[in-house]
């Protein structure tokens, strides 16, 4: 199919995705949303069957993060597959993998070889650990990065042991900060009219998200601890029950704990000496909480997100993913776009969380079938039919 832009943005940008699981697939699809052209190099069915590597072709995840894409399939395993990709990566802006570090080297795909031929060429990595050191050959998980990085440790309730989030932070996280540094280098190319090759990891990116409760050790010496549903510096910050469920209230400041107290009618609690300054609330938590509960307990859900919202006091309700998506406010920011699939018919996914109002992301395309797009790149380096149709036989592509 030809290469439909999804947005303006990057449409003069081509890019190589040789990515696989979670964490290659999401910084490449920050690409693609922005209307590079991307190719995505898969191994012929026979070679790595549907699944083999991360969700099967037809399922929620795999459309969610491989909407926007060409597909090509080439077995980098052979002479042949191997020549056609090295002149397919002279024709590339951007080539994006998750192999464990040894892996392109090995297969002599790495960024010293390809950009002897392609000095513009930008090549981006992401690892378990990072490309050097003593963990670089080890295979990365997100949740092995989640537990080594320190998140498991300051996530869930105190004394539960350690807990993973939801979500696989330390991928999504690793993809993003991958898709950043190539924006940054695709930038800096501008001025040098050079490539350059930029790598991260699973483990760099799940420390850097620590952020401040990382700071609270390197600068303070101060080792963080879970907290459950409580914020560990801003209090009372957390979950509380009401009549029919469950808000989140937070409270952060002087001013805004004064507003709360009034909102709540207990003024008293200013002046309370258990509650009149940050650290001494900090200090009786578990006291000032039950008494909020006491207080919140008498009305809906509802009626305290109003009045909280009148008063100025930070509130929300907890939602299952279903609600969410039904909020009149997530409908205002239209996160989802509706896009037509040959095997699961029309479908929603996720859509980009930042808005340029010029030159917009859009989902234009539904993620390829596997090797959907290889005749027709491939006839752009001059392949002909009676190539192909070889190639086909001895899976080659």
């Amino acid at each position: 199919m030809p290469y439909e832009p999804a947005s303006a943005v990057l449409e003069n940008i081509r890019v190589l995705d040789l990515t696989r699981v979670r964490s290659g697939p999401t910084a490449v699809r920050q690409l693609a949303d922005w209307g590079a052209d991307v190719i995505r190099i898969e191994q012929p069915e026979a070679l790595e069957p549907d699944g083999s590597l991360g969700a099967a072709r037809h399922t929620a995840d795999f459309q969610n993060l491989q909407r926007n894409k060409r597909s090509i399939t080439l077995n980098l395993k052979s002479d042949e597959g191997m020549a056609l990709f090295r002149k397919l990566a002279d024709t590339a802006d951007v080539i994006v993998e998750n192999f464990r570090p040894d892996v392109k080297l090995r297969l002599g795909i790495d960024y010293a070889t390809l950009s002897k031929t392609n000095e513009r060429l930008i090549y981006a990595s992401i690892s378990g650990f990072g490309q050097t050191g003593p963990y670089a050959k080890r295979p990365g998980f997100d949740q092995v990065a989640q537990g080594m990085g320190g998140l498991m440790s300051i996530t869930g309730a105190p004394g539960e042991g350690p807990m993973r989030v939801g979500i696989p932070i330390a991928d999504l996280c690793a993809g993003h900060f991958c898709a950043q540094g190539v924006l940054l280098a695709l930038y800096e190319r501008e001025r040098s009219g050079k490539g350059q090759w930029l790598h991260t990891s699973l483990l760099q990116a799940m420390i850097a998200m620590l952020d401040f409760q990382a700071a609270r050790w390197t600068v303070n010496g101060k080792v963080p601890v879970q907290a459950g549903n409580n914020h560990p510096t801003s209090i009372p910050t957390g979950v509380f029950a009401t009549k029919d469920g469950y808000i989140n209230i937070a409270v952060a400041g002087e001013a805004t704990w004064a507003r709360f107290c009034k909102s709540v009618d207990k003024s008293e609690w200013q002046d309370h000496p258990n509650f009149n300054n940050a650290k001494l609330r900090s200090e009786h938590r578990d006291q000032l909480n039950e008494l909020i509960n006491e207080v919140t307990v008498t009305r809906t859900s509802d009626e305290w997100i109003e009045a909280f919202g009148e008063a100025g006091v930070p509130s929300g309700p907890i939602y299952t993913i279903d609600k969410t998506f039904d909020d009149p406010q997530v409908k205002h920011l239209d996160m989802c776009a509706t896009v037509s699939t040959p095997v699961m018919g029309d479908i929603s996914l996720i859509g980009q969380p930042v808005v340029l109002d010029r030159t917009p992301s859009s989902i234009k395309v539904a993620p390829p079938e596997r090797g959907n797009d290889t005749q027709e790149i491939l006839a752009e380096l001059g392949v002909n039919e009676d190539e192909l149709e070889r190639m086909m036989d001895e899976n080659i592509i």
